[in-house]
């Protein structure tokens, strides 16, 4: 690698618990060696109302001064807001860039082909963190499935990882909606790994070697089958 040669940064992809106290080690550790600026957009509960994404940038703001660090909140609601200037501007520099919760598909189509999402890859090219939980997390891999409407099938994920699908809160899913995972988010092709991420755990690492981090399981799901991934593994996601 030359002199001048930049890698991308971790990423992690959280099954919940974003901007909790419980989950302040783990977003410590990818500030860590960073900028201590903390870039959090919330735009994933734009659909739920005003009052949620405020709650949302609040905490995120709390984990922030928690962590010894510089929030941004970079204030996201529309398609067209997304391809401001102005707000992708304040992603550059970023040690951490989060997106949090709510909902996976209206978050991919605000973001897809705009400038904050042009200069959040960039950004973490160059170094920055990344992560996503919950619907972050899932608007991250190529294809979102609409959970809260499962028939209604889904939207093209944002892309950064295709060869995943993710499930989050996936403890709670597996007992609520046990046929979901094979009768909606498998996919028909191959080539991709379709992995569960229990609450309060995530994978960080990538873009195809993780280790599972937090509070309990990650699971790799085939048809018919799943394969528990305790914290503390180190696993491999092949492209």
């Amino acid at each position: 690698m030359s002199e001048n040669e930049t890698v991308p940064g971790p990423v992690a992809l959280v099954g919940s618990g974003e901007y909790l106290p419980q989950m302040a080690d783990i977003e410590a550790s990818l500030l860590e060696g960073r900028p201590s600026i903390y870039v959090q957009l919330a735009t994933a509960a734009v659909p739920d109302g005003r009052t949620v994404v405020e709650r949302w940038q609040k905490l995120g703001q709390t984990q922030a001064e928690r962590l010894g660090v510089t929030p941004v909140t970079v204030d996201v609601n529309t398609h067209d807001e997304a391809d401001s200037e102005a707000l992708a501007s304040k992603i550059a520099g970023a040690g951490l860039i989060y997106l949090s919760g709510g909902n996976p598909g209206y978050l991919a189509d605000t973001l897809r082909d705009t400038l904050v999402w042009k200069a959040i890859v960039e950004a973490w090219r160059n170094g920055s963190a990344l992560a996503g939980c919950s619907a972050g997390a899932m608007a991250l891999t190529s294809w979102v499935p609409s959970i809260r409407h499962p028939r209604e099938g889904g939207t093209p994920g944002l892309g950064l990882l295709p060869h995943l699908r993710v499930i989050p809160h996936f403890d709670a899913f597996s007992a609520r909606m046990p046929d979901f995972v094979t009768n909606i988010v498998l996919p028909k092709e191959s080539g991709i790994t379709v992995l569960g991420i229990d609450e309060e755990t995530a994978i960080v690492g990538g873009p195809t070697e993780w280790t599972v981090k937090g509070h309990q399981s990650v699971w790799i799901l085939t048809k018919g089958s799943r394969e528990e991934l305790p914290v503390g593994t180190t696993f491999t996601t092949p492209l």
